[in-house]
């Protein structure tokens, strides 16, 4: 009867230990990739769009503007946009130019002026020499108001903004007055010697930088670490956990945990890594800020860190003891 108690003690322990779980669990309903995971943006080809010929600025309150009529060098007055979108000009008076482009303001002067009599189809040139209006707004992983008379080189105003961070996404937006939608321009993994960055932008575009999205892989990988997604380029389970050195020893396959927050509202969904591996189950799409864990299993723990031959030392000890 001894021995019998003390044997049943011993394993008792041994089982008891391997039951604890070496790290939290998460539970939570299921989730299921959808359609739009990952979906590519749309970048701007059109060389048109990239390269205009001509660009038409937008004037507006507080631009400095310097007047010409062509082969009249008399008439070159200088004014700046009022508060309430007027300028005052010589010969016709009030004219409103707040939110017009320089060539609507043009021909708008032009008219008023042979309306006035004053000239037979005046030839008007603008020229905005200074103004809150003629600066190209960066925001975003790097912003800053970048003064812009004409057009400048992209890769210079991004330069201008403080340049790049580690975490802005190189494929950035340009808004642009006057366009239907956005450019959308892809400046790859080296930005500075991209044909791309070339491209003009003109005063009163605003830059847009977005945070590139990271998924993170915790627990038991090899190597653990935060893994940033590239645009247009989806990333897998199986490639992530490549990327992270592949599973641990004391990793248990068949409870990889997938945890994603959309809103307010985080799912997690299990998964068996093993089943992925060999094509019995899908291998899911990552997006951005997802979480892989990857639980330590308490067996292999144990073995891994001798944690099982102590506990079956004990066991023989206890036997040894019962039999003498």
């Amino acid at each position: 009867m001894k021995i019998s108690s003390l044997l049943r003690g011993g394993l008792a322990v041994l089982l008891c230990t391997l039951a604890l779980p070496s790290v939290a669990q998460f539970n939570g309903p299921g989730i299921v990739s959808g359609a739009d995971i990952n979906k590519p943006t749309t970048i701007t080809t059109d060389r048109a769009l990239l390269y205009p010929a001509t660009h038409d600025q937008q004037l507006g309150t507080g631009d400095l503007l310097t007047l010409h009529i062509f082969g009249q060098t008399d008439y070159n007055p200088i004014v700046r946009i009022g508060t309430d979108g007027k300028v005052m000009l010589p010969l016709i008076g009030v004219v409103s130019l707040d939110g017009l482009t320089i060539t609507t303001a043009e021909e708008l002067i032009a008219r008023r002026l042979e309306d006035a009599g004053m000239f037979e189809n005046p030839q008007v040139t603008i020229q905005v020499t200074e103004g809150p209006n003629a600066v190209v707004t960066v925001i975003g992983e790097a912003h800053g108001t970048i003064p812009v008379q004409g057009s400048r080189r992209l890769f210079d105003v991004l330069s201008a903004a403080g340049g790049l961070p580690p975490t802005a996404n190189h494929v950035i937006t340009i808004n642009r007055p006057g366009l239907y939608e956005p450019l959308v321009v892809d400046l790859g993994t080296d930005p500075a010697h991209s044909s791309l960055a070339d491209i003009p932008v003109f005063a009163g575009d605003t830059i847009v930088i977005s945070r590139v999205g990271v998924v993170y892989i915790i627990g038991a990988f090899k190597t653990p670490n935060s893994i940033p997604l590239v645009q247009n380029t989806p990333l897998t389970l199986l490639e992530a956990a490549s990327l992270s050195g592949g599973p641990a020893f004391e990793a248990k396959y068949n409870d990889l945990r997938l945890i994603r927050t959309v809103g307010n509202e985080r799912t997690v969904v299990k998964l068996d890594m093993k089943k992925v591996l060999y094509g019995q189950a899908p291998d899911p799409i990552l997006q951005p800020n997802d979480i892989v864990f990857l639980p330590n299993s308490a067996l292999k723990a144990s073995i891994g860190n001798g944690s099982l031959g102590t506990l079956l030392g004990v066991v023989g000890l206890v036997i040894s003891i019962a039999y003498r």
